[in-house]
């Protein structure tokens, strides 16, 4: 039975459901909203003064330029048809009058409560207070809400005429709209906001409007989200703290060689090349985490590139550069290092993207030093690119570009905030509500340490990747130019071990395995739980997620998936298995600087450099 409107007290005695809303010190309630609206003015003046100086200037009008261009091509589908148009807000209007009805009936004496116009999706967070259903007034702000965002989104859906970009596109920007008009992200429409702002006569918005201000002045002029509480964390304290040594440093790349952990080791070493849109202590945030560690400890020789946070000295620097000065540069530190020439190589995102590319152009130039590719979460075709293509069009990436030559880099800043974008609902707005309305500091947390660690993009680099990869797809329709030449995958011959993760909106598994076509040799094609971050790092001990291995990655995705073998826990150990099917040739282990000079402690100095 529903409970009646006039209900003198709650259930468990405490305030009624209205005097809990109630402001219970107004003096004491003005005062803190003087010292917020003081706060919020500080937070105004960080924002203004950077741009008074001219130290920042605001590319915001392009991103909300394509969205209106990509909403009005949206509406003149549905505007174009009246009888369309009209069904359509018919359906809108069906939904509000459900809402409506099952609002009265709610709050009407002796009835029975109605099941909901629309529920929320599985796993979503936002609507967990009991107001949310028990309150007549959140819970019809959340059902009209939930309406409306679903009858956008099929807007969408059944749009017919619609290119695939630009649905791909009118979809994102949806969700970015819904999730940022949702009613959970304001004081006076969420329930637990609304009754912590009173419970606290506004404190949590002093502190909150404090945060705003603070984290506005540490992005320089732009809003820096805090995700977790990164003062207990030091780079070589207690993140990437794998004992090692820096064996090389180029101008946009440190070497570093690993401590053995065992008296024997597999002859051929293994390098790694991370991508530089993010440092490469995702694979050792700590000891119980660490890949690097890990592999260490099955008797891998670790090599990993720690690429350069570049700044206006690295502007030219292309691809051909990160190929020679990066990965090159570290094959030859490998053998300088080991006197060994035969090597194993890890690509992880765009570092694989890189990787296969540098294989291909090596093939050509006769040096085959790397005998076998693993990629984690690598695309090499971006026909089924994740959301981040959303971004990628020709107006937009000449926008990237004339940001870019401005200072010769994009600001890590803008790369964090688009990478963030993908999971709004997850990596902004959260945060936004318990930072800035609800005053509290978030949590310590490792992974969103590194999150919030954010490196710059080259321009030349940047550029390369944009065009070539996301707006052209030169890689796998053979026209990617490196160092004069055509390059082709269907040049590497070597065996590849090609990881996707399920549920990955940076590389679907899909265009992943589309990928793994173009290889010219055998690739083990397999499919890990979880996503872009948490399906790579999930080390054995956790005994978390799943994997899928099947046939050869050829024909449609689907029926592979269908027929593959699901194991339960890490990947890592089968991969290890097929390593070693490589070669398992054993020879005493290698200490860092036996053959030759280093240059300091893991993790070396360019992974320390901040934005």
């Amino acid at each position: 039975m529903s409970k009646t409107p006039d209900s003198d007290k709650a259930e468990d005695g405490g305030p009624s459901a209205v005097e809990q809303y109630l402001v219970k010190d107004p003096e004491r309630f003005a005062l803190n909203m003087a010292r917020m609206l003081e706060q919020a003015g500080k937070a105004a003046s960080a924002w203004a003064e950077p741009r008074e100086k001219g130290e920042v200037r605001d590319h915001v009008a392009e991103p909300m330029v394509d969205m209106v261009k990509t909403f009005s091509k949206l509406s003149e589908y549905w505007l174009a048809d009246p009888q369309r148009a009209l069904e359509a807000q018919t359906r809108l209007f069906a939904g509000y009058m459900t809402v409506w009805a099952n609002a009265i009936q709610k709050v009407s004496p002796n009835t029975e409560a109605p099941e909901d116009a629309v529920k929320p999706e599985h796993g979503d967070k936002r609507f967990q207070d009991p107001e949310w259903g028990r309150n007549a007034f959140f819970d019809f702000l959340k059902q009209a809400y939930l309406v409306t965002a679903r009858w956008a989104n099929e807007l969408v859906e059944h749009a017919e005429g619609l290119d695939d970009h630009t649905r791909h596109k009118a979809s994102f920007y949806v969700k970015q709209v819904s999730n940022a008009i949702a009613p959970s992200n304001f004081i006076l429409t969420n329930p637990e906001l609304f009754r912590e702002t009173i419970a606290s006569n506004g404190e949590n918005l002093v502190r909150g409007m404090k945060m705003l201000a603070e984290d506005i002045a540490a992005g320089k002029g732009d809003l820096k989200l805090r995700q977790a509480d990164y003062s207990p964390f030091e780079i070589g304290k207690n993140v990437a703290t794998t004992p090692g040594k820096v064996i090389g440093r180029s101008d946009v790349a440190e070497i570093i060689q690993y401590d053995p952990a065992t008296e024997t080791v597999l002859k051929r070493p293994l390098l790694i090349c991370p991508p530089w849109i993010n440092k490469y202590y995702i694979l050792d945030l700590n000891p119980q985490k660490s890949f690097i560690r890990w592999a260490i400890e099955q008797g891998h020789t670790v090599f990993v590139i720690s690429w350069i946070n570049p700044d206006e000295r690295h502007g030219a620097k292309g691809w051909e550069a990160y190929i020679r000065e990066g990965l090159q540069y570290g094959l030859d530190m490998v053998e300088k290092a080991t006197g060994e020439k035969d090597v194993n190589a890890i690509g992880y995102c765009v570092g694989g993207t890189l990787l296969a590319a540098a294989l291909a152009l090596l093939a050509k130039e006769g040096d085959d030093r790397i005998k076998s590719a693993t990629f984690f979460t690598t695309q090499v075709d971006f026909t089924y690119a994740g959301d981040l293509k959303v971004f990628v069009d020709e107006e937009q990436v000449a926008a990237v570009e004339r940001s870019m030559t401005e200072k010769g880099y994009l600001d890590g800043t803008k790369m964090a905030t688009a990478f963030n974008m993908l999971r709004s609902g997850d990596l902004i707005w959260p945060y936004v509500i318990n930072n800035y309305m609800r005053g509290k500091d978030p949590l310590p947390f490792d992974l969103l340490y590194w999150n919030a660690d954010s490196t710059r993009m080259a321009a030349a680099n940047h550029s390369f990747y944009l065009r070539n990869c996301y707006l052209e797809n030169n890689l796998t329709r053979g026209k990617m130019e490196l160092a004069g030449r055509i390059v082709s995958l269907a040049d590497v011959k070597i065996p590849v071990y090609n990881l996707a993760t399920k549920d990955d909106h940076i590389a679907p598994a899909l265009s992943v395995f589309i990928g793994s076509q173009y290889f010219g040799g055998e690739v083990e094609y397999v499919v890990a739980g979880s996503g872009h971050i948490a399906g790579v790092v999930n080390p054995p001990a956790a005994r978390k997620y799943q994997y899928w291995t099947g046939s050869r990655p050829v024909g449609d995705f689907s029926r592979w998936f269908a027929t593959a073998v699901e194991h339960p826990g890490s990947w890592w150990t089968h991969w290890q298995h097929w390593i070693e099917a490589q070669d398992n040739v054993h020879v005493p282990a290698r200490k860092p600087g036996k053959r030759m000079k280093t240059l300091g402690d893991a993790p070396g100095t360019y992974v320390k450099v901040r934005v």
